[in-house]
């Protein structure tokens, strides 16, 4: 029978394709990846075009200086080694610079921070991964509570009987893996991460997130994703001999798609009434609603003969 899950196509693969551009490593690339979270394009805005900048002035400064000093104190130039106890200026000078350049990087890095921790609001959707020794699993508590488990994806050649390989429209190798986490575009994230044995860390560079999961602990932070897509990160702390198999694939859609993508995993939405229980077959009695209770409530009470013989 078809998969009534919408993330999937008939064959058990990802029904979206990827962009080889986004959410992943790109062969050639040179800087961070695109950013798809506000909090992102903060920081790569912060990266690029401040501190990319001044500490490019700085080296290249640095490197003429020393290059001058070189040249023009060489021996050839100075046999004899002027003196020079102190310099009030300059000594103003290289103390008071640096202490500005400084204060120029910290403070919008301070903001940058705080939007980082920002705690999430109260409409957000909670996603709570914990890693474990090698895969992560992934709790939905505002959606009924449902889990999923996702693994790596092995190559054609590596597979044991029964197991899918990995095909291109999983993602490349190495961080493709065989459940998504699925999250809705547009709608503010609540990520937990705990862990059930070692310290791992969940890492999407897409979204500038990468929190520690760590045993008896739970860690949080916010964001929200701005462009639908696949994005693809790691487990970014050393965590055993598998540390390296444990990838994260993230596919990110509409709040419409998302809703449908819970309701198939038997899920439901916050304010939503609960699925209907599944049909009772066989010999098993159905569990009385609440009108029956209330309705067997309201009975008077018999007893004796009279109630037997119906009088």
């Amino acid at each position: 029978a078809a998969s009534t899950d919408p993330m999937l196509a008939v064959d058990g693969a990802p029904a979206m394709e990827i962009d080889p551009k986004v959410g992943q490593p790109v062969v050639g690339d040179l800087g961070l990846q695109r950013q798809v979270t506000r909090t992102g394009n903060q920081a790569a805005w912060f990266h690029n075009w401040l501190l990319m900048p001044v500490i490019t002035f700085i080296s290249v400064l640095v490197l003429f200086l020393l290059g001058w000093v070189v040249v023009r104190y060489r021996r050839a130039a100075n046999p004899v080694a002027s003196k020079t106890s102190h310099n009030t200026l300059l000594e103003v000078l290289w103390t008071g610079v640096p202490v500005l350049i400084l204060l120029g990087l910290a403070l919008p890095s301070i903001g940058l921070l705080q939007a980082q921790y920002k705690p999430a609001p109260k409409n957000a959707i909670t996603l709570k991964a914990i890693g474990n020794q090698w895969y992560w699993s992934y709790q939905y508590p505002d959606n009924g509570g449902f889990e999923v488990t996702s693994n790596m994806l092995k190559e054609a050649g590596e597979v044991g009987k029964g197991e899918r390989a990995r095909k291109p429209i999983d993602g490349p190798r190495l961080l493709a893996t065989d459940t998504r986490v699925v999250l809705p575009v547009g709608v503010p994230i609540r990520l937990i991460t705990t862990s059930n044995d070692v310290i791992h860390s969940w890492e999407i560079p897409a979204f500038w997130i990468k929190l520690d999961a760590i045993p008896g602990r739970l860690n949080e932070t916010s964001f929200t994703i701005d462009k639908p897509g696949v994005y693809f990160g790691v487990c970014s702390e050393l965590c055993g001999a598998r540390h390296g198999y444990m990838p994260i694939a993230v596919q990110a859609v509409t709040p419409e798609v998302f809703a449908q993508w819970v309701k198939a995993k038997g899920g439901t939405m916050p304010g939503a009434a609960a699925a209907p229980a599944p049909a009772v077959t066989g010999s098993e009695p159905a569990a009385p609603t609440a009108a029956d209770t209330a309705a067997a409530n309201a009975l008077p009470a018999a007893s004796g003969s009279n109630a037997s013989a119906g009088q």
